[in-house]
């Protein structure tokens, strides 16, 4: 009788480390909190949503997190170092001004338009009209979140010949402006535009600031 052909070994999955394990449950849990703030919104957020949108129980969540702040927390975390991220990769050495602008406004509106963002801009506000009490851990997320946003931008324009209190005013108002310009954004819902002239704006003005001597 014919021998059964040989088979090859199917090569099983190489079997992931615990490490590896947590950090996909918890980036599943984060993106679920994302996305059922952008879907349906802050408010209708619950335990149970997350737990469906992530495939956990909320013991798992609470392991990962601890409380409902915990997870806020992270979120929020989770947003600006997306954002950092985003801008510490640009290569931009040895790049013109105007070049550095163009990266930097390009890149920071990628976050500030996306769904992480609003998600953020979502929790903080829902704070803010309760009037709870400040996040568990949220100073320490500010602090981490100005510190970042200061570094990011003395990569950028650390070398302008301008004063320190003249950069701080820049970067505020260059928040303000890309913040104002997500809020709306999410005002209009469906019919959303992007607001290229708005952009070229604040683009045009950074380059005129950043250039002026003191």
């Amino acid at each position: 009788m014919a021998s059964a052909p040989l088979r090859r070994p199917v090569p099983g999955r190489a079997r992931r480390s615990h490490a590896e394990r947590t950090a996909e449950t918890r980036a599943r849990i984060l993106a679920a909190v994302v996305e059922s703030i952008a879907e349906i919104g802050f408010g209708r957020t619950t335990a149970a949503e997350i737990t469906r949108r992530a495939g956990v129980t909320w013991g798992a969540v609470q392991h990962h997190f601890g409380d409902k702040d915990g997870i806020l927390v992270a979120v929020l975390e989770d947003s600006f170092d997306r954002f950092a991220q985003l801008l510490e990769t640009a290569e931009i050495e040895e790049a013109p001004l105007e070049r550095r602008v163009e990266v930097f406004v390009a890149r920071a509106w990628e976050h500030f338009s996306s769904r992480a963002y609003a998600s953020t801009f979502e929790i903080l506000l829902d704070h803010l009209r309760r009037g709870d009490p400040p996040l568990r851990g949220g100073a320490g997320w500010q602090t981490r979140m100005s510190r970042a946003w200061e570094r990011v931008w003395r990569r950028f324009f650390g070398g302008a010949p301008i004063s320190r209190r003249r950069h701080g005013e820049l970067q505020h108002y260059t928040i303000s402006v890309l913040s104002g310009l997500a809020s709306t954004l999410m005002l209009e819902g469906r019919a959303a535009r992007v607001r290229d002239a708005e952009l070229d704006l604040l683009r045009d003005t950074l380059v005129r600031e950043l250039s002026a001597q003191s």
